[in-house]
């Protein structure tokens, strides 16, 4: 059973940066991976995700601030977080899917979350 296990979150100062991290216990190479977001009484949601062709894309919100990128080599997943704003404020989860249509095709796993709090 493949494991994602992510780091990096924590407590920074509006407009300060964090790096988050996303170490998978196996290959990534075949599989899309993202970033979601979870705040308090939220839904979870997709903050940015990135294809195993390596094309990356980041919602609106966050758009010019953070930036997701993969090394497949190394199994790791990594968002870059900068002018963090205290709406940014939740835990943040890794994730690994296949592009396929049908969910139970999918094989999608989920870390445990990192916290991230920004502070106004």
């Amino acid at each position: 059973q493949v494991q994602l296990v992510e780091s990096g979150g924590g407590l920074v100062q509006a407009g300060g940066s964090l790096r988050l991290s996303c170490v998978a216990s196996g290959s990534i190479s075949s599989y899309s991976m993202g970033w979601y977001s979870q705040g308090p009484g939220k839904e979870r949601e997709l903050v940015a995700d990135i294809t195993a062709g390596n094309s990356p894309r980041v919602v609106p919100s966050v758009e010019g601030r953070f930036t997701i990128s993969r090394d497949n080599a190394k199994n790791t997943l990594t968002l870059q977080m900068s002018n963090l704003k205290p709406e940014d404020t939740a835990m943040y989860f890794c994730s690994r899917w296949r592009e396929e249509h049908d969910p139970k095709l999918q094989d999608r796993r989920w870390g445990q979350g990192t916290q991230v709090t920004v502070s106004s």
